[in-house]
């Protein structure tokens, strides 16, 4: 699939868009009953629910933190989205990394402005646009998926939100293995972010294109999927030890003098592992631990593997249609920004023409 979508030059910062609301930004609206919705403004647009009918026009040009009525006079809190508020409501074909997992990963893995990141399995590109704000302009971010439908929704999704699809951010759709000696010098890459299935199977080149000292942090989903990641980085002898953690994000009620949990939180998602890259030829030193049931075999863990249990995955047809979504998206938002900055440049040159007219006299 061609890329269409625009892009910006040299990498520039995204800067999120400030001021009173405008055709083509997206708008959080906040019901009376706290349910949340993001859509994209457009002239003479309406979002119909069950309760009446809210014009955008009637939003355009209203601050952000704004209070609009709809038409049977029920309150909406107007507010732009925020990037994990964006991440969470975005065109989907796979499974993002929420929000509490891509902070950890941003932290853990210690990416920095400038640094050099290749990620593995764009998904739908939320852990990319984390990434992309980390390592800022100067920094260069490679992400490499197997399909070219995630790929283009990746691509739309990331178009959306900074308004083009940075230089500094590329897509090679492909196996990492495979692709990356061709991408990369070795010694080369500060950070290594693997979000797939199997990601045993890609240690040694990210071995090979890490930085001694450079960080690997994988993100896997089950206890099977973490014990045999953990296990493949120690066997390649070229890691520290692994470190392995999960994240549990629990909201609190607190109202006066009602101060508990709330019922609901965002629990288990998935595994995070890091270890950092070893000098060539460094012997890790033995570490001394209890004794314990450490030796398996490939069949012991082969079945319990999503892929033994059964993988659900979208259909070929439900991913065609987000990744049209996300383009279109990305497009408007694009050329919505294009007419602002016309708009700005003909009132330049008017004031301009202006101000020599008042020097002729």
């Amino acid at each position: 699939m061609t890329d269409t979508l625009p892009h910006t030059a040299g990498g520039a910062p995204h800067t999120p868009p400030r001021g009173p609301f405008r055709a083509g930004d997206r708008v959080q609206l906040t019901g009376p009953k706290g349910k949340l919705t993001t859509l994209s403004l457009e002239v003479a647009g309406e979002y119909h629910t069950h309760r009446g009918v809210l014009r955008h026009d009637d939003v355009i040009g209203q601050p952000d933190g704004s209070v609009i009525r709809a038409s049977t006079g029920d309150e909406y809190l107007a507010l732009r989205p925020l990037l994990n508020d964006y991440v969470m409501s975005m065109p989907r074909g796979a499974a993002i990394v929420y929000p509490k997992d891509a902070a950890q990963i941003v932290a853990f893995a210690d990416v920095f402005p400038g640094a050099r990141v290749v990620e593995a399995g764009v998904g739908s590109g939320a852990l990319s646009l984390f990434l992309l704000r980390a390592i800022g302009p100067t920094g260069q971010l490679r992400s490499f998926e197997r399909r070219e439908e995630f790929a283009a929704i990746a691509r739309g999704n990331v178009g959306t939100f900074l308004g083009a699809v940075p230089d500094n951010w590329s897509v090679t759709v492909g196996d990492l293995v495979e692709e990356l000696p061709d991408a990369t010098e070795p010694q080369s890459v500060d950070r290594v972010v693997l979000d797939m299935l199997a990601p045993w199977e890609c240690v040694d080149a990210a071995a090979d294109a890490l930085v001694p000292g450079g960080l690997i942090v994988c993100y896997v989903a089950t206890v099977t999927q973490l014990s045999r990641t953990a296990e493949a980085l120690r066997d390649t002898g070229r890691f520290t030890d692994p470190q392995s953690s999960e994240t549990l994000v629990r909201t609190w009620h607190v109202e006066g003098l009602a101060v508990r949990p709330d019922h609901r939180m965002v629990g288990h998602t998935g595994f995070l592992v890091t270890a950092r890259r070893l000098a060539d030829g460094v012997v890790l030193p033995n570490l001394k631990r209890r004794a314990g049931k450490a030796e398996f075999s490939d069949e012991d863990v082969e079945a319990w593997t999503p892929g033994a249990v059964g993988e659900r995955s979208a259909s070929d047809k439900k991913l065609r249609k987000v990744a049209r979504l996300a383009a279109a998206q990305a497009r408007k938002v694009a050329a919505a920004e294009a007419g602002e900055a016309a708009d700005g440049t003909a009132a330049g040159g008017a004031a301009d023409a202006a101000g020599a007219a008042g020097d002729d006299r």
